[in-house]
């Protein structure tokens, strides 16, 4: 998945990547309003995967991909039609363009049905610039990626944002979270950070009680985001492993990265807040744009270049998501005197059972 995503937006085209757990019709949905021209798939996937099933339905080409491990050569097997005068050399030729849309993705779909966000290669660029400069992020740094990669947090702030600081971006051995081997691969690899959601701190901290560690590793600070962390669990967290728990807050048409608790040297993390904006001006507005003083609550509201410019062939959801020059997260909340943001709602949602 690495390799081919970074290939894909290195070529100029767009990355979409999708949760191998949907259903067809999920696929088919996702394929198709994504426009996709060529579906991706590890060289294990059955031809009556879902995903394969639903791109024969389309009309889309598969092609499987697969890395020697002995070699680390990549080899890609499909009925595609490849120029065979096309040389690597020729990739050198390929510029990529600022404006370029390097990653599709799907809003979560808190207010019912998914909307498409582009992405472009200054919107990656200027996210992960904020999360290696927010974070102090160095080739001295490692991280096991406990995250799914079809979603920001775990691609950007896992994998692309350790890469370009240089640093190491670990894949779990179990080949994807598993607490009996987390912290193995944390030691073996030398991590210094990592970045997961409440639910997987909460697992790690019942792990820490029931079957704790005889060590754990020396860590810089711990990040949570995607969900609120409770203050409590914070706490905890803190004195199970020894680190700084960082809160963050992050969407999808930002890139991720919209606020963070600070590192312990440049100023207090507040728990229950979600803390500074980082690079990128965030306000709070009322109903009619005005913007509101400390410790009064409104919509939470962000401009910069890590934002989308728009939702994929959705005018409406645009209307709605840009005004006032201003990009509305739909998120209520307030910032404190010191500037650091405390959320408390949203303008409207939907319950996502499970």
């Amino acid at each position: 998945f690495v390799v081919a995503f970074l290939a894909v937006i290195r070529a100029r085209a767009t990355a979409a990547p999708l949760n191998s757990a949907y259903t067809a019709d999920e696929f088919e949905f996702y394929l198709s309003d994504s426009e996709s021209r060529l579906l991706l798939t590890p060289a294990e996937a059955a031809s009556n995967s879902a995903s394969v099933i639903a791109a024969a339905k389309l009309g889309i080409p598969r092609v499987a991909v697969c890395i020697d491990p002995s070699t680390l050569s990549v080899s890609i097997a499909g009925n595609l039609l490849v120029d065979e005068h096309q040389s690597d050399s020729s990739l050198s030729s390929v510029i990529n363009d600022a404006d370029d849309v390097a990653l599709f993705l799907h809003t979560s779909g808190t207010t019912s049905r998914p909307k498409g966000v582009p992405l472009t290669q200054q919107n990656l660029g200027a996210s992960t610039q904020n999360i290696v400069g927010v974070y102090e992020l160095s080739s001295t740094d490692a991280t096991v990626i406990v995250l799914p990669l079809f979603h920001v947090h775990g691609l950007l702030a896992g994998l692309l944002s350790p890469l370009t600081a240089g640093a190491s971006a670990v894949l779990p051995a179990a080949g994807r979270f598993s607490a009996s081997t987390f912290w193995a691969d944390m030691r073996a690899y030398g991590a210094t950070f990592y970045t997961a959601v409440p639910t997987i701190h909460q697992i790690l901290l019942d792990r820490h009680a029931s079957k704790p560690e005889t060590d754990y590793p020396k860590l810089r600070f711990i990040r949570s985001c995607s969900a609120s962390l409770a203050p409590a669990v914070l706490d905890r967290l803190e004195k199970a492993f020894g680190a700084p728990v960082l809160e963050a807050y992050a969407m999808t048409e930002a890139s991720h990265l919209m606020a963070s608790n600070p590192l312990p040297h440049r100023g207090p993390h507040k728990p229950g807040s979600v803390g500074r904006p980082v690079g990128q001006e965030m306000a709070i507005l009322d109903e009619n744009g005005v913007i509101q003083r400390a410790n009064a609550n409104g919509e939470v509201c962000i401009r910069g270049p890590n934002v989308t410019k728009g939702y994929k062939n959705n005018p409406e959801a645009n209307k709605a998501a840009f005004g006032f020059g201003w990009f509305h997260t739909g998120d209520l909340g307030y910032m404190d005197s010191d500037g650091y943001l405390h959320l408390v709602g949203r303008i409207k949602e939907l319950i996502n059972r499970g």
